[in-house]
């Protein structure tokens, strides 16, 4: 059973979001990407008061299970956007590598000048498909499904061997991100 809806309604439950990159780019095929995410999530881990209980990053979105302790778990989220979306834009922009960048910064500039709200890229997409999750069986569920994004997007054969994932935790590996225990 779960309480969805656009926004996150009960700010200290804990839900399921789904955090995707404006016209599904596949930006996070780049580990350089990925570790802001991953370092970003850390961070909130360590300073405003999020606990994560399972989370995996596709090419071009993140879920997560997570609830706050401290502070509006809105807020929180809306920090982590603004945040990553200013270190990735900085990112593709010093990046002399990025083949993409171009077509990239085209993307999220049409998106930008598209949103009112911003001034000149929007990166995330508004919104974050919040479900608050009220039951362990649908925690269980919401955790194998994020668990298996990668196994079938055939990237794995087994959700511990993706990088990017807290399935790895779920073993007796350490993953990239801090957990909280279920």
């Amino acid at each position: 059973m779960s309480v969805g809806g656009y926004k996150i309604r009960d700010q200290q439950a804990t839900h399921f979001l789904t955090l995707t990159v404006v016209g599904w780019v596949d930006i996070f095929t780049r580990a350089c990407y990925a570790e802001i995410i991953t370092d970003s999530l850390n961070y909130c881990v360590e300073n405003r008061g999020l606990k994560i209980y399972s989370w995996c990053l596709m090419s071009n979105h993140l879920h997560i299970i997570c609830r706050s302790e401290n502070e509006d778990l809105s807020a929180i989220v809306r920090d982590f956007k603004k945040s990553t979306s200013r270190q990735i834009l900085y990112e593709i922009k010093s990046n002399v590598q990025e083949s993409r960048k171009d077509w990239m910064l085209s993307v999220f500039g049409k998106a930008g000048v598209d949103n009112p709200k911003n001034v000149k890229y929007q990166f995330w997409i508004n919104g974050n498909h919040p479900i608050e999750i009220v039951s362990n069986r649908f925690i269980d569920q919401k955790t194998n499904y994020i668990h298996q994004n990668p196994v079938k997007a055939g990237l794995v054969q087994q959700p511990e061997y993706y990088r990017y994932s807290s399935a790895i935790d779920f073993t007796e590996e350490e993953g990239l991100v801090k957990l909280e225990p279920m």
